[in-house]
């Protein structure tokens, strides 16, 4: 159910733009977004620091968006997201030695330091893969193309998460101290 929430706004963004252009599509995705979080906060009570980001960072570049009326600007924002997610990332982690993926998950995987910036690397490549991808799209296709590649795009993503899920699930550590029960103790 989650997952198809997750698509939900990218899909209402697509059939907006499609009918009635990419202001609209982006008015759509910016209210789907709100709709999204809102059912997402009334299920856990709460919204992850990642549900939070993302809905700020919709609801600012979509008003940009909207203000700006740029398609120019509209194509390369995720060049530039993915850009400055991978250098904030890189420069917290070999400049700083801040994992900001294990802040920001750390309270919900267990995972040692070395797993941690296994992942943070490998975030940091696909950042700039997607940066690089989303730049060449916008430079030398039109418009149209590129809000095709946005939504077909939608496997390179699915397939690093998955890939990060299965590598995340085999570094996994079990906190819960193990009981060792005394024999014939009694209670």
């Amino acid at each position: 159910m989650k997952i198809l929430l997750d698509f939900l706004p990218i899909l209402l963004f697509f059939v907006a733009y499609k009918m009635h252009g990419i202001y609209a599509g982006t008015a759509v995705l910016m209210g789907a977004t709100v709709v999204q979080m809102a059912i997402l906060y009334a299920i856990d009570k709460k919204l992850t620091t990642m549900h939070k980001a993302t809905l700020a960072l919709i609801l600012v570049f979509g008003t940009l968006t909207l203000l700006l009326q740029d398609e120019r600007f509209i194509k390369w924002k995720p060049t530039v997201l993915y850009a400055a997610m991978a250098l904030a990332l890189g420069v917290a982690l070999w400049a700083f030695r801040k994992n900001f993926l294990k802040i920001l998950l750390g309270s919900q995987l267990s995972l040692s330091d070395p797993v941690w910036n296994r992942l943070t690397v490998a975030w940091v490549g696909y950042c700039l893969f997607m940066a690089a991808l989303n730049g060449y799209i916008a430079a030398y296709f039109s418009t149209d193309a590129w809000a095709n590649f946005k939504l077909w795009g939608y496997v390179f993503p699915l397939a690093f998460i998955l890939g990060q899920g299965i590598y995340v699930a085999r570094h996994l550590r079990d906190d819960e101290p193990e009981v060792d029960p005394t024999p014939g103790e009694s209670t």
